[in-house]
């Protein structure tokens, strides 16, 4: 399955307290297998961005429910498709 990582920013005017953010990530849990796919890690990050969260899904069109998923919580994300650094070789050995 193709994996992609959203970068999230929290929106800070949506959440009182953190156990709001923390019960919001097992409603995110269950949205992303609900669509087909599988987080793989999740980190919390300093930076531009609050999180960092790894997933796979079937296609770019379930990447793109994966966001409008997270989006709908109040958190802001940017997706991108990423490729294992393994496969880099076999990419430029066909160019």
């Amino acid at each position: 399955m193709p994996s992609y990582i959203a970068r999230i920013d929290v929106n800070e005017d949506e959440f009182q307290n953190p156990q709001e953010l923390v019960s919001v990530w097992g409603t995110i849990r269950e949205d992303i297998e609900g669509l087909g796919g599988e987080i793989l890690q999740t980190y919390v990050v300093l930076g531009d961005y609050d999180f960092h969260l790894a997933f796979e899904v079937e296609s770019g069109e379930t990447a793109f429910q994966v966001s409008q998923a997270i989006e709908r919580h109040g958190l802001d994300t940017n997706t991108m498709r990423t490729l294992p650094l393994e496969r880099i070789g076999e990419l430029v050995d066909d160019i």
